[in-house]
């Protein structure tokens, strides 16, 4: 039953973090708003367009991002053709590859994308999430010998990084190397066109490939008498409080409420969560603000390109608004 408090608060997350579900029913869609949604599509296709005869890596990782949510574009302008080329610049780094693991095929249960796994082995070995990506697939393959290896290695991992940040900053400087089009946003919002590049590059930040981290938490919390394994899961779960994104921040607290020997710490931990789900919903709130508000939408379309992690853009986001990021002292999560 503790597992299950972990996936719902990772729940909780991960739809506070989407500006796609800031509206539970939404009304359906106008003529208007169909006609808009029709030509951010085309801008979409634009911006790839335009992108694309880069050779360097981040703009064509911008361009693969653009492109992935895109049905039938021409297999030049795909997301496989161009995270293979930005996987290929010279420039290339662990956050193309892990991009580059959306480029598999499901349907021959070949995800995450094998050989970007591999790599990222080898670009980026302190990296928790590195493992934690293998443990799943050891686990999904029922390899346990292996994935009890994976997370001794997440453990001595120097970080936690799932370059979510890495994506927004390729995506908002990509954003603007065209102007959008009249049509592409809506005259009554305020925000206008940096509105809509600022929803577009947070919406799109949000498909990120992740680690799985209920079946890290399941691993930890099956561990019984293994002294081991709770060793191993508790030093991960220093890693990931001071990890990339809420969800790994998550995970860290939850393995210290439920593992610790120490009620002090339980309780510390306890508190940290509240702190993380008031954070991310506070968040959330600045983003459904975004339309409306144009200074806000250049200052977060500011933030993602000086690049960071999700995690810090999220804090300096909240910072910047006078936001605390402890909740008051009566405040319950929504």
């Amino acid at each position: 039953m503790r597992g299950l408090r972990f996936l719902a608060l990772a729940c909780a997350l991960s739809l506070a973090a989407s500006p796609a579900f800031a509206e539970k029913s939404p009304a359906p869609p106008s003529k208007a708003a169909k006609a808009r949604d029709k030509a951010q599509l085309a801008f979409q296709r634009d911006l790839v367009s335009v992108l694309a005869p880069s050779a360097d890596a981040q703009p064509l990782l911008g361009a693969a991002l653009l492109a992935r949510p895109l049905f039938n574009q021409p297999d030049i302008t795909s997301f496989h053709t161009l995270i293979g080329r930005a996987a290929m610049a010279e420039d290339a780094d662990a956050a193309v590859s892990w991009a580059r693991l959306a480029d598999c095929d499901a349907k021959a249960n070949a995800c995450p994308n094998p050989a970007a796994l591999e790599l990222l082995q080898t670009q980026a070995p302190d990296n928790a999430a590195v493992w934690l990506l293998q443990l799943a697939e050891d686990t999904r393959n029922l390899k346990p010998d292996a994935a009890r290896q994976d997370l001794t290695k997440a453990a001595a991992a120097r970080l936690y990084d799932d370059y979510a940040g890495a994506s927004l900053k390729a995506l908002a400087s990509s954003v603007g190397v065209l102007p959008p089009p009249a049509g592409t946003f809506d005259p009554a919002q305020a925000a206008g066109a940096v509105g809509m590049q600022a929803v577009l590059v947070y919406g799109l930040a949000g498909s990120q490939p992740q680690p799985g981290l209920p079946l890290t938490a399941k691993l930890c919390e099956n561990a019984g008498d293994d002294a081991s394994i709770k060793a191993d899961c508790l030093k991960l779960g220093k890693i990931l409080e001071w990890g990339s994104s809420p969800l790994s921040r998550s995970l860290g607290l939850h393995l210290r409420e439920v593992l610790a020997d120490d009620p002090a710490q339980q309780e510390d931990a306890r508190r940290a969560r509240l702190s993380l789900v008031w954070q991310v919903q506070s968040f959330n709130a600045l983003l459904a603000r975004v339309p409306d508000d144009k200074a806000l939408a250049q200052h977060l379309l500011a933030l993602a390109r000086n690049g960071g992690t999700e995690m810090s853009l999220l804090l300096a986001a909240l910072r910047d608004s006078s936001i605390p990021t402890d909740p008051p002292a009566d405040w319950k999560p929504q």
